[in-house]
C-alpha cells in the first residue's frame, strides 16, 4: 500500500496511490483510516511530505563504499545525527542553495517511518514498529562538513531533507535498490543488501538511545556515488518499490 499527503486546492488531504489514482482516505495513517469514494488524478494535485516527523534520525557511513570515497573509517557503531523538521520538503519542492555554501551534494537513501512509539526494542521487535518506507535525499553542504568535521549545520538547513513521494508498506528492506539521477543521469545505484548496520538493526540501536515517535523518520545511509548540485539541477532519488523523489535545485 502507498500512502501519501496531498493538497487539492487550499485544502491538505491523506491518499492511498492506487492503479494510478489516489484514493482518498479520513483518519490517521497511525491509529486507522476509512477510505472514501473520492478519487484524485495524482498529476492534478501537489504531494505533500508523506509524513511530517518531529525528527529525522539519520545514519552515517551505512555502506562501507561510501565511506571509502570521503576518505572516512568505517564505525564500529551507527553513526546517528539529527535533521530538524524544518528541513523537511515533499516531491516537486525547491532545495534552497545556501549563501553560506560552495558545495552542496545529494545523498539518496531509503527511509523508514516509524509507525508507533518505540523505545528500547530489539532487532527482533522493530519490524513491529515500522508503519512503512520512503525515499530521502540528505542533502548536505559538504564543504562546511569538512570544515566543521561536524553535522549539524552542514546537514540542517531549510530545504535539506526531501522526502516523498509516498510510504510504501509492502517493501522487504534488506535488499532493495536506491538509486539518484542528476539531471537524468545516474551517480548512484547501490542496495540496501549491502549496509553495514541493516534497517532494524538500526531501529533497534536508534531506539535504545532516543524514544522514536510515530511519523519520526530514520534515513538509514547513503550508497557511494555522491556528488555536488548547482542551482538548475534537477535531483532524483529512487527507491526501487516505492517511486520518484524529484526535487529542483534553485537559489
Amino acid at each position: 500500500m502507498k500512502l501519501c499527503r496531498f493538497s487539492s486546492g487550499k485544502e491538505e488531504k491523506k491518499g492511498i496511490l492506487e492503479n494510478g489514482k489516489i484514493k482518498e482516505v479520513i483518519g490517521s495513517f497511525f491509529t486507522g483510516f476509512t477510505v472514501t469514494t473520492n478519487e484524485y488524478d495524482p498529476d492534478k494535485v501537489k504531494l505533500l511530505p508523506p509524513v511530517l516527523p518531529s525528527k529525522v534520525v539519520c545514519v552515517g557511513r551505512n555502506y562501507a563504499e561510501h565511506a571509502k570515497e570521503l576518505g572516512n573509517e568505517v564505525p564500529e557503531e551507527p553513526l546517528i545525527f539529527l535533521k530538524p523538521s524544518t528541513a523537511v520538503i515533499g516531491p516537486e519542492d525547491g532545495i534552497i542553495y545556501p549563501s553560506a555554501s560552495h558545495e552542496v551534494h545529494f545523498e539518496a537513501e531509503l527511509g523508514v517511518v516509524i509507525g508507533k512509539r518505540c523505545k528500547a526494542v530489539t532487532p527482533d521487535q522493530a519490524k513491529n514498529y515500522i508503519l512503512g518506507f520512503t525515499c530521502v535525499n540528505d542533502v548536505t553542504a559538504r564543504d562546511i562538513q569538512k570544515k566543521e568535521n561536524k553535522f549539524t549545520r552542514a546537514k540542517s538547513f531549510d530545504t535539506f531533507c526531501p522526502i516523498g513521494p509516498v510510504i510504501q508498506t509492502e517493501l522487504n528492506p534488506l535488499s532493495v535498490e536506491v538509486v539518484s539521477r542528476l539531471n537524468g543521469i545516474i551517480k548512484q545505484n547501490g542496495n540496501t543488501k549491502n549496509m553495514i548496520h541493516n534497517v532494524y538493526q538500526l531501529i533497534s540501536f536508534i531506539s535504545n538511545v532516543m524514544t522514536l515517535l510515530p511519523g519520526d523518520v530514520i534515513a538509514t545511509g547513503t550508497p557511494s556515488g555522491v556528488g555536488p548540485m548547482n542551482v538548475g539541477d534537477t535531483i532524483e532519488v529512487e527507491v526501487d518499490g516505492i517511486g520518484i523523489l524529484k526535487n529542483y535545485v534553485k537559489q
